[in-house]
């Protein structure tokens, strides 16, 4: 992967953590700032597994979404578990 690649996954992977978030439902309580992060791993983890049924790239922008949506769900549970158990 070029250079250019790896910017233009990280610029993707700040949109799809973004539109991630809007797709779980509720309150999330991550800080956007690991949402962005999630998002940019979502990016080359969906990627990866959309590029062994296609190279369409509408649909691997539904599954780099859709999993950055389930990184994020799972991601919230444990943040807001340790919130919760941290403060008295």
């Amino acid at each position: 992967m070029e250079i250019t690649g790896i910017i233009s996954a990280i610029v993707v992977g700040l949109i799809i953590g973004a539109l991630g978030r809007l797709i779980v439902p509720g309150k999330q309580h991550l800080p956007i700032w690991l949402t962005l992060i999630l998002g940019i791993v979502a990016a080359f983890i969906g990627g990866w597994i959309a590029s062994f049924f296609t190279t369409m790239w509408l649909i691997v922008l539904i599954v780099q979404i859709l999993v950055a949506a389930g990184i994020i769900y799972l991601a919230d549970g444990m943040y807001a578990k340790n919130a919760r158990g941290a403060a008295p």
